[in-house]
């Protein structure tokens, strides 16, 4: 009887974690994959269409272009964000006052995405945009980061490795913090460098945060949209469209809900595929436990 009062007690508490999960994911992601073989403009009657709408997509040039924009992207801001929010978590791990530092690196993860984009569209203007002015002051002239196809991807490349770095770092700061000291005392004694002791303690013990870090980044890059949508609108000649924005240009500009639907399910198997391959590999660099 107690068992079951715990039990109901426990059901009750993780009920509107639950109900949420059920009313804002798994259903609108059951509803898309139906929509993904209808033919519908949101407001007529769905027709039944099968496989025509992946069809349709897979021929489409918009959704090639999109998906090299945003593996494009991937390349640029997954190692460096990590790197860096590695290099950054080992500088404050024995820092004094750490928490400060932390609270200052994790408050633009707090921060709207657009503002955010606003102001980054301030920074990178290539004619009166402060960062251009500093080039100039050391006599570089910056490039047009957001007008120019062949700097719009790392533009936003750029700003979201600095917006994803204080989440990014404290998750490994609290990798580092679990790590226990007698290692290092033990390579100290034994003569190990700082670098020995990054290498052949720091990182294999660090590992399963590093596996969760890129799960992370791998999910959130392909689901790239706030900084394209704001800063540039796809453009310039679609060379920041990603695929998140090419499945709203399908949806709400031409109302082409079906084929939406399908480059959504699409993205999702893309995501699924990425996130169990990296499962899969795991076993070769990632160490569980002492």
């Amino acid at each position: 009887m107690q068992k079951k009062h715990q039990a109901l007690w426990g059901y009750l508490f993780i009920s509107p974690q639950f109900l949420g999960l059920l009313c804002f994911s798994l259903l609108p992601l059951l509803y898309a994959f139906y929509l993904s073989f209808v033919n519908w403009d949101g407001f007529g009657v769905p027709v039944f269409v099968g496989l025509d709408n992946f069809r349709d997509q897979l021929a489409d040039p918009d959704f090639w272009k999109a998906l090299m924009n945003t593996v494009y992207y991937m390349v640029l801001v997954i190692p460096a964000g990590i790197v860096l929010a590695l290099l950054v978590a080992i500088m404050l791990n024995k820092v004094k006052g750490k928490e400060i530092y932390r609270l200052f690196f994790f408050m633009p993860v707090v921060t709207s995405s657009v503002s955010v984009g606003v102001i980054w569209m301030w920074i990178l203007n290539g004619e009166f945009g402060i960062l251009n002015y500093l080039l100039r002051a050391i006599g570089i002239t910056g490039p047009m980061w957001l007008t120019d196809t062949q700097w719009v991807i790392p533009s936003i490349a750029l700003l979201s490795i600095w917006l994803g770095l204080g989440y990014n770092m404290v998750i490994f700061l609290a990798g580092l913090q679990g790590i226990s000291k007698s290692y290092y005392e033990a390579a100290e004694i034994d003569g190990a460098s700082k670098f020995q002791q990054l290498r052949y303690i720091t990182l294999p013990l660090l590992s399963p945060t590093t596996f969760f870090v890129t799960i992370m980044m791998v999910i959130s890059s392909f689901q790239v949209f706030d900084q394209a949508f704001v800063m540039t609108n796809g453009g310039p000649a679609k060379a920041s469209y990603t695929l998140v924005y090419h499945i709203y240009d399908q949806a709400f500009i031409d109302f082409t809900m079906g084929e939406s639907a399908a480059a959504a399910m699409i993205l999702f198997a893309i995501i699924l595929v990425f996130t169990l391959l990296q499962f899969k590999m795991q076993k070769r660099w990632v160490h569980y436990g002492d």
